[in-house]
């Protein structure tokens, strides 16, 4: 058992601070623990409440019956020190501080943060926090956050510097499909830091991809290491803000940690393997793909399309990215001459016109599939009146499949959720316009360079 292991599916934990009274923080955690279906043990603790919702209450953790292997802390910051004191006497070895108002504010917040670090030293309790919304584990149905609602459950490990931030990804990654095996607020990060999870997560069997959204680190070495260790194992994907001056400034100011120099951060990166996102949309399309699709081995993308235009769009992003067309062998064209008609592009994107019915792009996906100069298929459906969404989907994932080459799906400005349920549950991430699908591939192709860098494939 790894020493983190409480904080994602402990079989006991106490909520320090719950309260009765709706809209609370401490009482969202106790309603986000029972909606997600917790099954361990849930202890309340609040010295002003005999029970609460039926269950009794105690007013210290050391009252609390058995072993609790998880404390979360929603108190009073000038009362955390002494109930995180407790949590030491009693045993607890895991505590996620969700109350604000330590080196995020003033001298007297960093003195705050000081003593409890001290405290968890003296007892060897692991923190998350101060200053955090809390730990979601999809995967063990364990939401100890003050979010409100929970991502679903998938491969992708996420943590945030900024609490706002996970709260919007959840929200976003529920309408985009997108599942998680662990949700970290890392707030100050007084304790566990960047380098602890990224580590941790690497050695996780249910994680196949590592994203984070970052502004500052205190431990720049640490992380380096544990970067070039993790990214041997698995793909990491980055959202690293504070890019600008102003940017930086605003960085070091959210959380009390210096922002650091960002071509640092940039040179480690690259260094290390690690993708770096510069959106929202970059940090999510890069994790679904690499979390769920092989790596982009060699040069040689083929772009199968019934809209001539999108083909155009993704290849000038493509070309922008570094990503090299697959130049087409006379054998490939001859063979796609025999299932598109005379007026098909004859190259590569390989335009098979607007007409083109399921049956044809399953053909193409085909030959694609087999040709030994594609590396890598994107599929782009434009909404024409012979596509046949749910069916061409199929084809997608069967080609995916028997070909074993990266492969991903742009359905340009449809919403088809059933198309793209199917799709998702296959590993074949979807995207809304060419342009982010083509920043997956050039995930995958950044991770399959990394791998050939270091010998790995």
């Amino acid at each position: 058992m790894h020493e983190f292991d409480p904080f994602f599916n402990p079989k006991s934990l106490a909520v320090i601070g719950a309260t009765p009274t709706s809209g609370k923080i401490g009482n969202i955690i106790i309603e986000n623990l029972f909606s997600d279906g917790y099954k361990g043990k849930i202890f309340f603790v609040n010295p002003n409440y005999p029970e609460i919702l039926g269950i009794r209450c105690y007013p210290s953790v050391l009252d609390c019956p058995g072993t609790v292997e998880l404390a979360v802390i929603v108190v009073p910051a000038p009362l955390v020190a002494g109930v995180l004191e407790e949590a030491g006497k009693k045993g607890v070895k895991c505590a996620i501080i969700i109350s604000a108002g330590f080196s995020e504010t003033d001298a007297d917040g960093k003195a705050r943060e000081k003593a409890v670090v001290d405290i968890a030293e003296k007892y060897r309790i692991r923190l998350i926090g101060p200053n955090s919304l809390g730990v979601i584990s999809p995967l063990h149905h364990l939401n100890a956050s003050f979010a409100r609602t929970s991502p679903i459950p998938g491969p992708i490990a996420f943590f945030s510097q900024s609490g706002a931030f996970c709260t919007a990804a959840i929200e976003y990654s529920i309408s985009e499909l997108l599942g998680f095996s662990a949700f970290v607020s890392t707030g100050n990060k007084a304790d566990i830091d960047d380098a602890d999870l990224v580590t941790y997560f690497a050695n996780d069997p249910k994680t196949k991809c590592i994203a984070a959204y970052m502004e500052a680190t205190r431990k720049g070495q640490e992380l380096f290491e544990a970067l070039g260790k993790a990214s041997r194992k698995k793909p990491i994907v980055i959202l690293k803000a504070g890019r600008s001056k102003h940017g930086a400034k605003a960085a070091s100011s959210h959380t009390g940690a210096l922002a650091g120099s960002d071509a640092a951060f940039d040179a480690v990166f690259k260094q290390t393997g690690v993708y770096r996102a510069r959106t929202m949309f970059e940090l999510f399309d890069a994790s679904q793909a690499l979390a769920n699709q092989p790596p982009l081995i060699g040069e040689g993308l083929a772009i199968v399309t019934n809209a001539g235009g999108m083909g155009v769009i993704a290849t000038d992003y493509a070309e922008e990215m570094g990503l090299e067309l697959a130049d087409l062998t006379d054998e490939t064209v001859a063979e796609i001459n025999k299932v598109c008609p005379p007026t098909w592009s004859k190259g590569n994107p390989i335009d098979i016109i607007g007409d083109a019915d399921t049956a044809r792009y399953a053909n193409v996906l085909k030959i694609v599939g087999q040709a030994p100069e594609v590396k890598g298929i994107l599929v782009i459906a434009a909404r024409q009146a012979a596509t046949n969404l749910f069916e061409l989907a199929k084809w997608i994932a069967i080609t995916a499949k028997l070909s074993g080459k990266p492969t991903v799906a742009c359905f340009a400005g449809i919403e088809d959720p059933e198309s793209e349920r199917f799709l998702d549950g296959r590993g074949v991430p979807v995207m809304p316009v060419p342009e982010r699908a083509i920043t997956a591939l050039h995930a995958l192709s950044v991770r399959g360079k990394y791998l050939q860098k270091k010998g790995l494939v």
